[in-house]
């Protein structure tokens, strides 16, 4: 099902916040503020789904091990998904591989409840970097915990779904599948990320992805210059102006890229160039105002140097995060309760304002997309975050990402599904 608008109280518009399924605190006082009280599940339920991760930890913590060591780029994770799909299969779900046409995609599925929760599972690599943004433990959570939260299934009314989604890394593939129908029989979405330190909420950058190209002419650079037409030129005249561009930009968009070939030969002015280039915006609204003066700064280059400019996206604009802000309680009293801390630095959690494609898909489902850390000095993109991805503490950020996010959607199922064993307290989750 496609799920309404949900407004800060959970609710949706002109509905009371008891009506969605959820209690709420007043304020002690006018202007005081409060926060809601999810209806939970039952405690006892959330126990079994604690028991059953443990009792799958020994697979999942050999799953994300198997995708650091074999990381595969995005659209070729062949691999990858055979290996989730195989560790769903033997834990009773029905797979479908590929899914809607896209060999790397996967569903799975089990269960036959009316509320339908799905966990998303990222699995591509980065290139040169690996497993540098720990895609591997972003679908051993979601396996996890879609296992565990499979044991309850039918006392919460659940079909429990897990959504294999490739190319993350500026494929866009969950926009490719939002396009063919995906997602949109869920009436839940949730999945973690791994970085430094716990960040509850997303605030993801929306993002337009470019693979820019200029089209000079070749000459010999000393014999014959006025012959050629210097593609190279054209990136320099145009990072130039796009640097000098930045001091009118809103302190909210961000422009970053790299040339991927800058000629062949020292002697020979290069006659063709390229490069990967994003622009990051606040919001999608924000990135359209933003786009067309950083075009301008490319075709600059091709004005001054005489070289043909060509611009293709390499995936639809990802959009910013419309987050489940009463789920999100949820998440963070659940990862609460596991010890998790949120108390961090604000310099180390800033990867919650990295791009992603979940961001479209909570355009149209509800969805929450927190961090959880795995210790250590690197961040995301680095060599060694890669390094930071596997082994003890990262083996307990998985088994704790996957029982908060479980817990989660189990609490989230009693306040909105049709079978509810619930406590009406406010968030309380059996502490471990």
């Amino acid at each position: 099902m496609t799920p309404s608008t949900v407004t800060s109280s959970g609710a949706t518009p002109g509905q009371s916040t008891e009506a969605a399924g959820f209690a709420t605190a007043s304020a002690a006082s006018a202007g005081t503020s409060w926060s809601p009280a999810i209806r939970i599940a039952d405690p006892a339920l959330k126990e079994r789904i604690a028991e059953r991760i443990a009792e799958v930890t020994e697979p999942l913590i050999a799953l994300s091990t198997s995708l650091h060591d074999d990381p595969e780029l995005g659209w070729q994770e062949h691999r990858s998904s055979a290996s989730v799909a195989e560790v769903l299969a033997a834990h009773g779900f029905a797979v479908e591989r590929p899914y809607l046409g896209f060999e790397t995609a996967l569903r799975a599925r089990i269960g036959t409840g009316d509320f339908t929760v799905g966990f998303l599972a990222e699995y591509d690599a980065l290139p040169g970097l690996g497993h540098a943004c720990g895609h591997n433990l972003i679908a051993a959570m979601s396996v996890g915990g879609a296992i565990g939260l499979a044991a309850v299934a039918d006392e919460l009314g659940l079909t429990v779904e897990v959504i294999g989604t490739p190319a993350e890394e500026g494929g866009g593939g969950k926009i490719e599948l939002l396009d063919r129908g995906a997602f949109t029989e869920l009436d839940f979405a949730l999945m973690a990320h791994p970085a430094p330190v716990d960040v509850a909420e997303a605030r993801p950058f929306a993002v337009a992805h470019w693979h820019v190209e200029y089209t000079g002419r070749a000459a010999h650079a000393a014999a014959y210059p006025e012959r050629g037409i210097n593609a190279n030129d054209a990136f320099l005249i145009a990072q130039t102006a796009i640097g000098l561009l930045r001091q009118q930009l809103p302190p909210s968009v961000r422009v970053h890229g790299v040339m991927t070939n800058g000629g062949e030969a020292p002697n020979a002015i290069p006659e063709k160039t390229e490069g990967r280039w994003y622009v990051r915006a606040e919001t999608t609204e924000e990135l359209l105002a933003v786009e067309q003066r950083v075009i301008d700064c490319f075709e600059a280059g091709a004005l001054a140097s005489g070289a043909r400019l060509t611009i293709t996206p390499e995936s639809r604009r990802y959009a910013e995060m419309r987050t489940d802000e009463v789920a999100l309680e949820a998440y963070r009293a659940n990862a609460s309760a596991l010890g998790r801390s949120f108390d961090v630095d604000p310099a180390e959690a800033t990867m919650n304002r990295a791009s992603t494609d979940m961001g479209n898909v909570s355009q149209v489902v509800d969805a929450i997309h927190p961090y959880i850390g795995v210790g250590g000095t690197a961040s995301n993109h680095q060599a060694a975050f890669a390094d930071a991805c596997v082994g003890p503490l990262a083996d307990k950020a998985l088994v704790d990402g996957a029982t908060a996010l479980a817990w989660t959607a189990a609490d989230v199922a009693a306040a909105r599904g049709t079978s509810q064993p619930t406590t009406t307290a406010g968030p309380n989750p059996p502490t471990r």
